[in-house]
């Protein structure tokens, strides 16, 4: 196919089509990055985006320069050494869930840190043999639902939830890492 482009007047309406497509991409794109905010608009604590109705948040910005504190993935705690199975060794997942985010809870702590800092959250949840090997997702969320978005810890990270086939431990349903922002000191007049 051939594109004969006549008179110049032609060749500036297809040059300026192109350019204001470029225009609304990056315009487009730009607010993508930044949801509900200008593009490039500096924050000055940590700044949770989304929905109101969600249980998380889709993004969250830290101003320049914020201190973070990341764990490692946390495992649940051994429950009953002597239990005959994974629930009574450690529980299902929900059970799981609870015991890791008490203990980063406690990591938090020690950094004088609190949930209430936690910006987000990494998840991997494996099948549970005894409910047709399927993830309990349901689980994690319940476990979830006691810690964050409450009236005691309003907070609400961004997460990541996914499914996989196993992790270290056969008897271990779901593992946690979590990044917490140091809040900002604010200036004293």
């Amino acid at each position: 196919m051939v594109i004969k482009i006549k008179p110049k007047r032609n060749m500036k309406i297809v040059i300026g089509a192109a350019l204001l497509s470029c225009f609304l991409g990056a315009t487009v794109y730009a607010s993508a990055l930044t949801p509900n905010k200008v593009p490039l608009t500096p924050v000055n604590e940590p700044e949770f985006y989304g929905s109101p109705s969600s249980s998380i948040a889709s993004a969250v910005a830290l101003p320049a320069g914020a201190a973070t504190f990341s764990t490692s993935g946390t495992v649940p705690p051994l429950l009953n050494k002597d239990g005959k199975t994974v629930y009574e060794r450690y529980g299902d997942t929900e059970k799981q869930g609870e015991g890791i985010l008490l203990n980063i809870e406690k990591q938090l702590k020690e950094q004088g840190l609190s949930l209430k800092d936690v910006i987000y959250l990494r998840v991997y949840v494996t099948p549970d043999a005894a409910k047709k090997s399927e993830f309990d997702y349901q689980g994690w969320f319940n476990a979830y639902a006691k810690f964050f978005n409450t009236k005691e810890n309003p907070t609400k990270p961004a997460r990541s939830t996914v499914g996989v086939s196993g992790l270290v431990n056969k008897d271990w349903l779901i593992e946690i890492e979590a990044v917490a922002a140091y809040p900002i000191p604010h200036n004293q007049d």
